[in-house]
């Protein structure tokens, strides 16, 4: 397979997002992980560190502009997978096999992968940009705080204050409720695109692929929702 075919062909394009998807999951682990420590009741030093290590290190600053090609390769192949459905198939099936069929939101993944699309650009506008391009499209003065002598920019404020507003910490909810469907396929998808398809992982990796898109995607949630109610 040429260079060329890996983002034409059908097989190429899958391996895409196979490949992607895997590497938005890690990322996924990574950034739920960081954000739990909003919950170290510390008033958000902790948080506040360990953003100010994923902004101020060489390595994840890297890894940052590879998260950002593996986003924009996701989500182009997804919509150009879609697309190709859609022109050898326009017309659906005369029959509705109801429950027998695959689950609505595997038919869906596209539509759902927009409304992520639609979340991470809010998310990047709400946090990213501020603390990455020096108050660009922010919507609050990003304060900064100090801890032994050291300034940090104060992120775990921001939180507090942009979720503050019902509006947006309903949007981040229905965000997240969509990552989670679209998880709940696309995990599995990815790892059966890339050859892990036998009987004897094929439950275990069902299993893993549920929990994931229920676990990950509500300690999202949460998070605006333990601002809001001022439980942190």
């Amino acid at each position: 397979m040429t260079w060329k075919q890996v983002f034409t062909s059908s097989i190429g394009k899958k391996l895409v997002m196979g490949f992607t998807g895997i590497f938005l999951i890690l990322f996924l682990i990574v950034h739920v992980g960081l954000n739990a420590t909003i919950w170290a009741n510390d008033d958000g030093e902790m948080f506040n560190k360990a953003a100010h290590f994923m902004g101020a290190t060489v390595v994840p600053r890297v890894l940052e502009v590879g998260l950002f090609l593996g986003f924009f390769l996701h989500i182009i192949q997804g919509f150009m997978l879609t697309a190709q459905n859609k022109s050898k198939r326009p017309v659906g099936y005369a029959v509705d096999y109801g429950n027998n069929g695959s689950k609505w939101y595997s038919r869906s993944m596209g539509i759902l992968g927009t409304l992520v699309l639609l979340f991470l650009i809010m998310h990047i506008y709400h946090f990213w940009t501020p603390s990455r391009l020096g108050g660009i499209a922010q919507i609050h003065e990003l304060t900064t705080v100090t801890y032994n002598g050291k300034e940090y920019h104060n992120l775990f404020n921001e939180m507090k204050l942009v979720f503050t507003n019902p509006l947006i910490v309903v949007l981040y909810i229905l965000g997240c409720l969509s990552l989670a469907y679209h998880l709940a396929h696309g995990f599995q998808s990815a790892f059966r695109t890339l050859g892990v398809h036998n009987k004897r992982y094929n439950n275990m990796l069902t299993g893993i692929g549920y929990g994931f898109s229920i676990i990950v995607p509500l300690a999202f949630a949460m998070m605006p929702v333990s601002f809001y109610f001022n439980w942190i």
